[in-house]
């Protein structure tokens, strides 16, 4: 309880608790609810008197007691903590996988643009190949701030292409920047207009997506244990 309110609570009184702490081995020592949170400004239980009153933890706390008193119900905890991780890393997997199929579907669009749109009749092989790869490293620019080279030189021992090991959120942006630049090929902006305006949206789009985190969602809310 010391340490959940040294890391939560500002203004929580640590010498008041090192005192009980030093007190706790003896057999005399006893304590209550209201005496802790009166003598360390404690927040994370609250008690409550009358009728409908009683102690409410935090879940953090409250499932530290549930745990401390029953064994079995820690082994439940532990049980049910490994399949939400495996639920997590399944769905994460998928959601990796949907986004990078996103990504290859738009690359089809953002290809057919370029095809029309940027390769006159006379080019050569190399120069068609040049000009594909050309456009996809503006891409990679907007995205990642390096070509595919400068990062494979970095990383060498990645396999494959480095939109393999991109994360969820660089990925969405990718077929997002993948379609937006077919547009603005099709609109005839210039190289160095559409580097600009895929700059811009990488820039909005990843910090947009950064807030958007299961981590900051609101909790459905908390265990309580009562006297």
């Amino acid at each position: 309880m010391g340490l959940w309110e040294r890391l939560h609570n500002p203004d929580f009184k640590p010498l008041e608790f090192e005192g009980f702490r030093k007190q706790a081995g003896a057999n005399a020592f006893t304590m209550s609810p209201k005496k802790w949170i009166e003598a360390t400004a404690a927040i994370g239980i609250v008690s409550k008197a009358g009728r409908y009153g009683g102690t409410y933890a935090h879940s953090d706390i409250a499932m530290s007691f549930a745990t401390w008193i029953s064994p079995e119900f820690q082994l439940y905890i532990m049980k049910d903590y490994r399949r939400l991780k495996t639920d997590e890393n399944s769905r994460l997997s998928l959601n990796w996988n949907l986004n990078r199929e996103i990504s290859k579907l738009n690359y089809r669009i953002h290809t057919d643009a370029i095809k029309e749109n940027l390769l006159p009749p006379e080019l050569t092989p190399a120069q068609i190949s040049f000009t594909y790869a050309n456009e996809a490293d503006m891409l990679n620019v907007a995205l990642f701030g390096k070509t595919a080279k400068q990062l494979k030189d970095e990383h060498p021992s990645v396999k494959g292409n480095m939109r393999d090991v991109a994360t969820l959120n660089q990925l969405l942006v990718l077929a997002n920047l993948e379609s937006y630049n077919a547009i603005l090929i099709n609109q005839g902006k210039s190289q160095k207009e559409r580097m600009e305006l895929l700059r811009q949206l990488t820039v909005q789009q990843l910090q947009i997506l950064e807030t958007v985190s299961l981590n900051n969602l609101p909790r459905l809310g908390t265990i309580s244990q009562k006297d």
